[in-house]
């Protein structure tokens, strides 16, 4: 006769309604506001954040900025590590762009088209060396091998960081739940806010560009190694392990091998925000494609700012589809009899190619083949701000439509989470997390929401929420719409790749004077921005996990009459939910990290303080606001992602 434990058999003489876990944790949560919510009124009334609970960092922080000033050049720290690191890093960019120059713009494309032919035949190598050309006849041939060089550094580095993080997070779930707040600070922390910083360390140069980029783009690698890792068929894993394999063998045969989908997505998105990360990083002396941007937007020429940005979005494709066609090539039957001589014949092209250029006295891309854009582009923007701003038809123009979505959606979400009396939000924030997590993961969520306010920046925090909170519910909607329509269609799927490889490659500063344009200065653009910024990750993400769902899965419920909808509801979404997830985590966080570029075109809040902290060399201010938006991103994530213990815990 089964028995019956202590905990079950109080559960059922609780009335109904209370048997559900989540409705004891509401109660238990409840119960608490009425006896603390009170107490803090009565201690500290108001809706915002009392100012006895905060605390004041402005002079640790001038101090800290002070002494590495003071010691840069004297400290064994300096001289003897992070020297190290610098200089290892400027010779690693400086030799990759010196074999650049050296082959000629020649030898440059005939080594890119030879290795897209080794990697996917020849079309991809036609239209690999087609891309390259056309850096050379935008004029921007010098620029984009400056940031070709400064990217392949960065983004091997970011590699190689990413994939030792996800071993290590993939392999022990201990690991995991220590390094996801460092992935989330990474990644949420707004590239301005630890601009500074590094450039108290290494200084205005390349070494704080490459590190800048490394630290902004490994965590995506990271993450998606985690979860190849962590999502391997156990059923493959038992067999392996019924042959007597050893940790390291199973890892190389079957782990390593069966998360392949994730690891190319991963070096995917690592190379699309290393080179998103090409303008941010001109800031501080990267040079190359993104230093022209900068210098375009800086006098507002949007068709000379295009010029040097279209390059950086060709970089990206060529950059992403010779990666995905290198680890998807398929295995040989049998292996070849010379395996080298593809290698050696494409090599042999190359400097044949390369030497030829360069005894014609053409080694230097010719200033005669060369396409001004700027002139047109510039009369196709003001075109679209003459008519389409305002007075279109039954539809408003844009501007009508940015004060309205202020009006109705932006405003009524920031009046209401500054309403709300401070205790409330973190009441709502528990509930939340606990909810759908463990009371580990709403303490965690709790504690960072109420960190925001020892530091201060409780109203900004709120004001920036409101502008995040509505850019990704948007980007959601968009993106998991586009997403399963990419997944279910092949044909969709390669035409929106490109498309998205434009959205998330072209730089923030490009495309932000034409939505400045056409939606004017205010909340409404930062938040298109972040949409587009945010978007293609989501579908991506949202399309890799409704494509690997297990085709058994799908055919059993084809026997079983199922249409395609609800295969969709009841199968696909159901086994893809941890690569969803994800794609909400990213969504939050890529918006998150848009904020600071929302700061320039009037979004205010966190974004403004860190943008200012920047230009006026304000560590404490700078650092405060990037360390709440962290906060905001931290909190964001433990809501949105439950845990895998959420059954067995959380009472």
């Amino acid at each position: 006769m089964a028995t019956i434990t202590a905990p079950a058999a109080v559960r059922r003489t609780l009335p109904a309604v209370l048997r559900h876990r989540a409705v004891r944790k509401l109660v238990l949560l409840a119960a608490l506001a009425a006896v603390l919510g009170p107490t803090a009124e009565a201690h500290w009334s108001g809706a915002a954040w009392p100012h006895a609970l905060t605390v004041d960092l402005t002079r640790p922080l001038t101090a800290a900025s002070g002494w590495i000033i003071d010691n840069r050049d004297t400290h064994p720290l300096f001289l003897y590590f992070f020297g190290y690191i610098s200089n290892a890093v400027v010779l690693s960019v400086r030799a990759v762009y010196l074999f650049l120059l050296t082959a000629g713009w020649a030898g440059v494309t005939a080594l890119a088209a030879a290795v897209a032919w080794r990697a996917a035949g020849a079309r991809l190598a036609f239209g690999t060396a087609v891309a390259f050309l056309a850096c050379g006849l935008l004029g921007m041939w010098v620029p984009t091998m400056q940031t070709l060089a400064l990217m392949v550094v960065a983004v091997l580095a970011s590699v190689a960081v990413g994939a030792l993080l996800g071993l290590a997070a993939g392999l022990s779930a201990r690991m995991d739940r220590v390094l996801r707040p460092v992935l989330d600070t990474m990644q949420v922390l707004p590239a301005f806010a630890y601009l500074l910083p590094v450039v108290l360390v290494f200084g205005i140069g390349v070494p704080a560009a490459v590190l800048a980029t490394v630290v902004y783009a490994a965590p995506p690698m990271a993450r998606l190694t985690a979860l190849g890792l962590r999502g391997a068929d156990a059923e493959v894993l038992e067999a392996v392990d019924s042959l007597g394999a050893t940790p390291r063998q199973r890892l190389l045969t079957a782990r390593l091998p069966l998360a392949r989908g994730e690891l190319l997505l991963g070096l995917n998105q690592t190379i699309m925000m290393a080179l998103s990360m090409a303008v941010i990083a001109s800031v501080i002396g990267a040079g190359g494609l993104g230093d022209r941007v900068y210098q375009a937007l800086a006098s507002v020429d949007v068709g000379a700012a295009l010029a040097a940005g279209i390059p950086i979005v060709l970089l990206a494709v060529v950059l992403d589809r010779v990666t995905a066609a290198a680890g998807e090539r398929p295995g040989q039957d049998r292996p070849a009899a010379r395996p080298w001589l593809p290698a050696a014949a494409a090599a042999a092209v190359t400097v044949a190619v390369a030497l030829a250029a360069r005894l014609a006295g053409r080694a230097d891309w010719p200033t005669g083949w060369s396409v001004d854009i700027a002139p047109p582009v510039d009369r196709a923007v003001d075109w679209m701000t003459a008519h389409l701003y305002s007075g279109v038809p039954y539809l408003g123009g844009t501007a009508d439509w940015a004060g309205h979505f202020t009006t109705w959606v932006l405003d009524p979400v920031r009046s209401s989470l500054q309403w709300l009396p401070w205790w409330s939000v973190l009441f709502a924030v528990a509930a939340l997390s606990w909810l759908i997590g463990t009371w580990r993961t709403a303490l965690t969520a709790v504690g960072a929401m109420a960190a925001i306010g020892v530091l201060g920046v409780w109203n900004p925090s709120l004001d920036t929420l409101s502008q995040v909170l509505a850019a990704v519910a948007v980007t959601l909607v968009l993106g998991f719409a586009t997403g399963i329509a990419a997944a279910r269609s092949d044909r969709f799927e390669r035409l929106l790749r490109p498309v998205l490889d434009v959205f998330q490659t072209m730089p923030q500063f490009v495309y932000l004077i034409p939505v400045v344009a056409l939606f004017g200065v205010g909340r409404a653009p930062a938040v298109a921005a972040a949409v587009v910024y945010a978007l293609p990750a989501v579908v991506r993400i949202t399309a890799q996990g409704l494509r690997q769902v297990d085709p058994a899965a799908l055919e059993a419920a084809r026997s079983l009459g199922a249409t395609s909808g609800q295969q969709l509801r009841q199968v696909q979404l159901p086994l893809s939910r941890p690569a969803l997830l994800l794609a909400v985590n990213q969504g939050v966080v890529l918006v998150l990290a848009v904020v600071i570029i929302g700061g320039l075109v009037g979004s205010g809040a966190l974004g403004y303080q860190v943008v200012y902290g920047l230009a006026q060399g304000d560590l404490a201010t700078g650092l405060v606001a990037g360390a709440a938006i962290v906060c905001l991103g931290l909190m964001l994530d433990r809501v949105t992602q439950p845990t895998g213990r959420r059954t067995k815990e959380g009472a």
